[in-house]
């Protein structure tokens, strides 16, 4: 798949944290170029955010905000950084980190480490203007009001930030998945709903990908109730596919890449099914290609993010991505991406 990148098969080379960090100081410090303007095709709108593409960044690989000149400048419609707790954490002891080549795929069991808001905060204000960020909102481990953390997020990024994702799914926080239960969301979406700031940017909600068609409805519903802007879907998973190779499949955490592919697609259909055009939807997970971003978006999503495809694909994938994707819908005769979505599966190729 793709092309060799001998920085990505350098980096594969370490210990997985290791090489992160070494990414991130690679994005921070080393100048790269102006990425090429996007095929008009591309350009498309999500919650009033207009994109220059719709190929975004997940959270994740950036969660202090430390890399954001370097990461717009690799061809991203959107970067979306974090997830930050209001106060400084390590995160889960080490090794917490691990790839699983044979499956490409990453099992993650990070706990939310950042070095807190104030910190996040000062980054994001010297952050690229022309570039559209998105702040990713934790909450401590610790925390007795767990709401309490997303609102005090969302508080101290105001301005700052183009828009703002609500991390309830995350596997790897005590309790944190809970909050997709209807009465805790009600107390927490609306309690964000209340603190958001007039004109502040549009807020999305990201779920977990272990969840029923009716647990879905349910979330579809609250998100409407509580004016949410839209939902990320979805998170990584705890399910273990039995085709998993790793020796590392055992490893506690989230799973993430390519065996993910099967259950985010699930719940793409069953949040477009129950959303009815009513919300728009942002798919993640598993998405390596061309053709898988297609498909997600005639499935009912406006855009898309990648993550653990680059630590397997390269830079360059976002490119890819992007001349494919172009191609695709100039090919079945949609003039814009936004008459792409919903459109269906395709019955042959």
């Amino acid at each position: 798949m793709g092309g060799f990148d001998p920085g990505t098969w350098a980096l594969r080379r370490l210990d997985p944290e290791v090489a992160h960090r070494l990414a991130i100081l690679g994005l921070t410090h080393v100048p790269l170029p102006v990425p090429p303007a996007d095929d008009p095709i591309l350009r498309t709108t999500v919650a009033g955010l207009d994109l220059p593409n719709p190929i975004g960044l997940a959270a994740g690989l950036d969660k202090n905000a430390e890399a954001l000149r370097g990461l717009s400048r690799l061809g991203f419609g959107f970067v979306e950084c974090g997830s930050v707790t209001p106060r400084p954490q390590p995160g889960n002891p080490k090794p917490r980190l691990f790839r699983l080549a044979e499956d490409r795929a990453i099992i993650n069991r990070m706990g939310f480490n950042n070095a807190g808001l104030e910190a996040f905060a000062a980054r994001l204000a010297v952050r690229p203007a022309n570039a559209v960020v998105g702040a990713n909102l934790g909450a401590n481990k610790d925390s007795e009001d767990k709401a309490a953390d997303y609102v005090a997020g969302l508080k101290r990024l105001a301005g700052l930030a183009d828009y703002f994702t609500i991390n309830i799914s995350s596997p790897n926080t005590p309790g944190l998945r809970a909050l997709q239960g209807r009465d805790a969301l009600d107390d927490l979406l609306g309690r964000v709903a209340e603190a958001r700031a007039p004109g502040g940017g549009p807020v999305f909600l990201k779920i977990a990908p272990d969840l029923t068609a009716a647990e879905i409805a349910m979330i579809v519903d609250a998100s409407l109730t509580n004016r949410i802007d839209g939902l990320i879907v979805s998170n990584t998973t705890l399910e273990r596919p039995e085709t998993l190779k790793s020796s590392w499949r055992s490893q506690a955490g989230g799973l993430s890449g390519a065996p993910l592919k099967t259950g985010a697609i699930v719940a793409l259909k069953a949040a477009a099914e129950a959303a009815a055009g009513r919300l728009p939807l942002i798919a993640v997970g598993g998405i390596d290609s061309g053709a898988e971003a297609y498909a997600r978006i005639r499935a009912g999503a406006c855009a898309v993010q990648v993550y653990s495809a680059l630590i397997y694909e390269g830079p360059g994938l976002v490119g890819r991505i992007k001349r494919d994707l172009a191609g695709r819908l100039r090919a079945d005769g949609f003039p814009t991406l936004s008459d792409a979505i919903s459109a269906g599966p395709l019955t042959s190729r």
